[in-house]
Parts: C-alpha cells; sequence; structure tokens
C-alpha cells in the first residue's frame, strides 16, 4: 500500500527553504499497560476469550509468587468486563490508594528475556523483538512455560492499528496514523524509541482506561520495594473512588492523540482535544543562513527539525508561529539574524517581522493543509454521517474517527492562516514597531522626519 507523505518545499523571499510534514514521531512509552485486556471480535483472532478456569489459574500463579496477598486480603482480582478482562474491586476502595503491586521478577522485559534460555540469540536485538521472540517460544512450549497461566489469558489480538489488514488500513489513508502505522509494520521497529522501554507486566496490564478519569498524575510509579531491598516494584494506585463491585479504572494518558490511542492501544475517544495533528517544520541544511538559524533555535529550546502538535478547538502551540517566522526569514528582513540581534530575535519574532515574511508563512501552511485534506478519500460530511451509524465495525469506526478528526484540525488550521493573510494590510510589523520606539511616528501613524537646525 501507498502510504502519502506531505511533502512540501516552498522558497521564501529568503530563499530559505520550509518543510512542512506528516511524519510524525511517536512519545516513549515508559510500560505498555491495558490493552492486552480487550479482547476483539476478528478473523485474526484464532482463540476465544479465557475460561473462568483459566482466570482462576492466573490468580492462583499469582498468588503463589508474591504479586498479591491471600486472596481474602486482595484488593482487587481479575474479571470479565465490558472491555473483555479487567481488574474489579472487592472492596470500597479510596482514592489514591494503592491496588496493585508486582515485584520486577515477574515483568516481561528485555532482562527477562537475557535470563532465558534464548537470551544468548536474542542478544543485540531491538527490545521489542526479543520481548517478542521470547512470548512466541512460551507460548509454543505450552503448559511447559513457567508462564503458561500468564500467557493463557492474553489476547491473540487487539484492535490497534498494528493488527489491522490492509483492507481496513485503505480506510485511513491519508491519515499521519497510517504513515506511523506503517513505518512500524514494513520497518519493523517502532519510530523514535517506541517500545525500547517496553515490559509487560501481569495483572497490572489488565486495568482498562476511562475516558472520565482526567487527573494528569500518573495512576502508576516504579519504587523500591522497602528501604533494604533493591527489589522494583509496578504499583499502581486507582485516581478515584471506587465501589466494591466496581471496575477499577486509570486514565492511559491525558495528553495522547487519538492517533496514539488508535496505534498503541486500539481505541479512540470522542473528544475534540483528542484530535490533532502534527506539522513538522525544518530549517533547510540549503538555507545560506542554515548555521545563524540553528544556533537561534538552539538557544530557544528548538532543533533544525520541529513538531508541532496541534489540537481541535485549541490555538495554535506559543512556538510555532515564531519558528515559521524565523524559517522563512530572508532578504532584506535577513539583518535580524546578525549577531548584534542574537539575544533580542525571539522577542522580535514573536510578532510580525514584515508583511513578505508573514505571507510567506501564511502561503506555505495554508498550502500544507489543502495538500494534506486532498489526499483524504472522504469528506467531514461523510465521516460524520457514517458515524451516526450504529452498525459501524470497531476498526471502522475507529478509522472514520481519525480521519474525520484530522481533517478537522487542517480545516481549523488553514481557516486561521486564512483569516491571518486577510489581515495583512493592517498589521504591525517590525520596522513600524521600531520606528515607534525611535518617536518617529506621529499620532496618525505618519512618520516623523527630523531636520537638523
Amino acid at each position: 500500500m501507498a502510504v502519502p507523505r506531505l511533502l512540501l518545499r516552498v522558497v521564501p523571499p529568503s530563499s530559505s527553504s520550509l518543510l512542512l510534514a506528516n511524519c510524525k514521531p511517536s512519545p516513549l512509552p515508559v510500560l505498555n499497560i491495558g490493552s492486552s485486556s480487550r479482547w476483539v471480535s476478528t478473523a485474526a483472532a484464532q482463540r476465544a476469550p479465557p475460561s473462568e478456569t483459566a482466570i482462576d489459574d492466573f490468580w492462583r500463579w499469582l498468588c503463589e509468587r508474591g504479586a498479591v496477598a491471600a486472596s481474602s486480603a486482595a484488593t482487587v482480582r481479575p474479571g470479565f468486563v465490558p472491555e473483555g478482562l479487567g481488574l474489579v474491586a472487592q472492596r470500597d476502595i479510596p482514592r489514591n490508594e494503592v491496588v496493585v503491586e508486582v515485584p520486577k521478577r515477574l515483568w516481561i522485559d528485555s532482562d527477562t528475556v537475557v535470563a532465558s534460555e534464548i537470551g544468548r540469540l536474542c542478544a543485540g536485538l531491538k527490545p521489542w523483538v526479543s520481548i517478542a521472540l521470547f512470548l512466541l517460544r512460551e507460548r509454543a512450549l505450552g503448559k511447559a512455560s513457567p508462564w503458561h497461566p500468564y500467557l493463557d489469558i492474553l489476547p491473540p489480538t487487539t484492535n490497534s492499528t498494528i493488527f489491522w489488514t490492509e483492507e481496513e488500513l485503505s480506510e485511513i489513508e491519508g491519515t499521519q496514523l497510517l504513515s506511523t502505522t506503517m513505518g512500524a509494520k514494513e520497518s519493523r521497529a517502532f519510530s523514535r524509541g517506541r517500545g525500547e522501554n517496553l515490559a509487560l507486566v501481569p495483572l497490572a496490564d489488565l486495568i482498562n482506561h476511562s475516558s472520565s478519569i482526567t487527573q494528569e498524575d500518573s495512576s502508576w510509579e516504579i519504587k523500591g520495594k522497602g528501604i533494604f531491598s533493591r527489589e522494583l516494584i509496578f504499583s499502581l494506585r486507582t485516581p478515584v473512588y471506587v465501589k466494591s463491585g466496581e471496575q477499577v479504572y486509570i486514565q492511559y494518558d491525558i495528553a495522547k492523540s487519538n492517533a496514539d490511542l488508535a496505534l498503541d492501544y486500539g481505541f479512540v475517544e470522542q473528544r475534540p482535544d483528542r484530535d490533532s495533528y502534527t506539522f513538522t517544520l525544518e530549517i533547510s541544511e540549503s538555507d545560506p543562513f542554515y548555521g545563524d538559524k540553528l544556533d537561534i533555535a538552539e538557544s530557544n529550546g528548538l532543533d533544525e527539525t520541529a513538531y508541532f502538535d496541534i489540537a481541535l478547538g485549541c490555538p495554535l502551540p506559543p512556538l510555532m508561529l515564531p519558528y515559521l517566522r524565523l524559517v522563512a526569514l530572508g532578504g532584506t528582513d535577513a539583518f535580524l539574524l546578525e549577531s548584534v540581534f542574537r539575544n533580542t530575535i525571539w522577542g522580535h519574532l514573536e510578532l510580525p517581522v514584515s508583511r513578505a515574511n508573514e505571507e510567506a508563512i501564511c502561503r506555505v501552511v495554508r498550502q500544507a493543509c489543502k495538500s494534506a485534506l486532498s489526499a483524504y478519500r472522504t469528506t467531514v460530511e461523510e465521516d460524520e454521517k457514517l458515524m451516526e451509524g450504529d452498525n459501524l465495525d470497531e476498526r471502522l469506526r475507529i478509522a472514520v474517527c481519525i480521519r474525520a478528526g484530522e481533517k478537522k484540525v487542517l480545516q481549523q488550521i488553514e481557516g486561521a492562516f486564512r483569516e491571518r493573510e486577510s489581515e495583512l494590510d493592517v498589521l504591525e510589523y517590525y520596522q513600524e514597531r521600531r520606528l515607534k520606539d525611535l518617536g518617529l511616528v506621529g499620532e496618525q501613524g505618519e512618520i516623523i522626519f527630523w531636520e537638523s537646525k
């Protein structure tokens, strides 16, 4: 399948290049939890959901290995919930109480692989690859594997886009999510470290996500087991009060976009601020002022490539306009790149520099948005009509939500810069501001010329 990639190179008056692409870096997960409990009904799933017996065997396995206290003292237990499997409160649980503590010896991570019989064979492989091979081997061992009770409850697949067929992926044609997914599937590697710190944590990874939980604080932490112990434990707290018999939920990540949720966990939320689009801006190495611009960018916490996540209904990231103006800076505005302005230039870039510069950034962003929108096979209106139906397959529902959300954000961005473009004649630029500072502009905006006597 061809993966669309928006790559727009524009030569503004400065002869520098402004690059926008729809390739998005992925956040680095510390631990992937929760997704394993989401069972899906799909042709790709060859096994039925686990039986009550399998759940009991898993619970007994945990107790025998010290992951939980005696059954009578347990705060939560695994059980069947609408999402598939989840953690169910065995008593009323107050907010912020620890409900699960799993020692590191029960995690499946790269250290587990190294200590196993295939550790030597996995040397040099990426952590997620070695873990995948470990799981395949342990699964093949069946009941002979010491991990069998845990592996027996794991789903064979999830609704993560990693598991989608080519036909299903065609439904997200034109989206940034498709680029990220195909990159992971085709290169056999996650971009920008995704999966580098992967670990499976039995019991803790059954916790499900709830959109009603909006606390930004993480509900889990990795800490030492005690003052005199070097063993690490994975500790999970409930962020809200939970009644006995109810399911315990957490917020996976309040900052993740719907594309992140779809890739990492296989679900999306109907929340506007989950819809986002990432603009990638770059200072081209062919820019005659490349060195100066890179120095200015780095002095302000940015780099030659900058990623800006724009969410639906939210303003532009505060650093986006200054960075755009910097990249497009040139021509008669290039004097601002001189070393004498180095300590003040970012303040100048936070405001319009010149009409030519502002016009260039408006034009390039609008063109980028229009180009991206043309890559989708459907309109927002068509997607919204599909979403009104109740018979959508879950993966199709995810696809429609993702592509509609991206298009709405692109329309929002294009509209914002179209409006800005219409205001070019009334904006105040650097030269006007400088003349005012020098007292050379009258009350009516006229330039005052001083004559020597």
